[in-house]
């Protein structure tokens, strides 16, 4: 099997060069257009880094869920979830770290690039709070880089085409996936029955 093994011969393969569009669109702080575009994405997937390896983790929210602090700083509330803390873990360790927007109906999804840590103040907390439950932790990113990407990705996926959405039938369910990977003594049809009411009660 033939693989690359240098830059070189990786950029000898993509060519021509990147057009001006690839790299003007860079911005090291906030831009008002760049703005609009956090402002109105209800979801993002979070990539962060540590010694076990890499991690996404999907983010999701009202739109504008992520607050724009300043030109130079993003904060993601960090929203109740299965207590596994992956991405917080790796974010105490290295602090490197990205945000994938996406834009329900549009094809431009946007990319957000820096170095984050974990805020806690209460004040901060309480900021954030919605129906009166605040977040543990406040994920504060120091942007190095903004930029958005081309729809390419989203035009070829059908994205949010409803005559390609999967019948959420034809999958496994998570309490399936459970019992299969646990000689049924995790998961299975009660799981699925309960979850519903389990993620109303505890969506905040």
């Amino acid at each position: 099997m033939s693989i690359i093994t240098s830059v070189e011969q990786l950029e000898a393969l993509y060519t021509p060069v990147p057009v001006a569009a690839s790299t003007t669109k860079i911005a090291h702080r906030m831009t008002p257009h760049y703005r609009r575009l956090i402002e109105a994405s209800p979801f993002a997937v979070l990539a962060t880094v540590g010694p076990e390896g890499v991690d996404c983790s999907p983010r999701g929210d009202q739109p504008g869920f992520v607050r724009i602090h300043d030109d130079r700083t993003l904060m993601m509330p960090d929203r109740r979830g299965n207590n596994r803390i992956d991405s917080l873990r790796n974010i105490v360790r290295d602090p490197r770290c990205a945000f994938l927007f996406l834009l329900p109906g549009s094809g431009t999804t946007f990319r957000a690039n820096g170095k984050a840590h974990l805020g806690i103040d209460p004040d901060l907390l309480a900021s954030f709070a919605v129906e009166g439950k605040a977040p543990r932790s406040v994920i504060i990113m120091q942007i190095d880089e903004l930029y958005f990407q081309c729809a390419r990705a989203v035009i070829r996926s059908e994205l949010w085409n409803p005559a390609r959405h999967i019948d959420p039938k034809s999958l496994p369910t998570p309490g399936e996936i459970l019992a299969a990977m646990t000689d049924n003594q995790v998961g299975g049809q009660a799981y699925d029955q309960a979850w519903p009411e389990r993620a109303r009660q505890t969506m905040w």
